[in-house]
């Protein structure tokens, strides 16, 4: 069974960048976090690396700049 696809806001992103967070210190393995974001490995480090830290207004802004810088 394969899963579909989705596309998640900047705003998604940054709330389960903060809930991957928390999940760690709760007693959840790496794999129960990833799962229940029902992201793969690769994806959370590449949303890690570009949204990590950020707030979900500045992540919102940053796709707004990359969309005008795209046309």
């Amino acid at each position: 069974m394969t899963k579909k696809r989705r596309r998640h806001t900047p705003e998604q992103i940054v709330k389960k960048l903060r809930d991957a967070e928390v999940m760690p210190n709760a007693g959840k393995s790496m794999e129960e976090v990833l799962e229940m974001l029902e992201v793969s490995e690769a994806t959370f480090d590449r949303w890690q690396n570009r949204f990590g830290g950020m707030k979900s207004e500045e992540a919102k802004r940053l796709k707004e700049l990359e969309g005008e810088n795209a046309r």
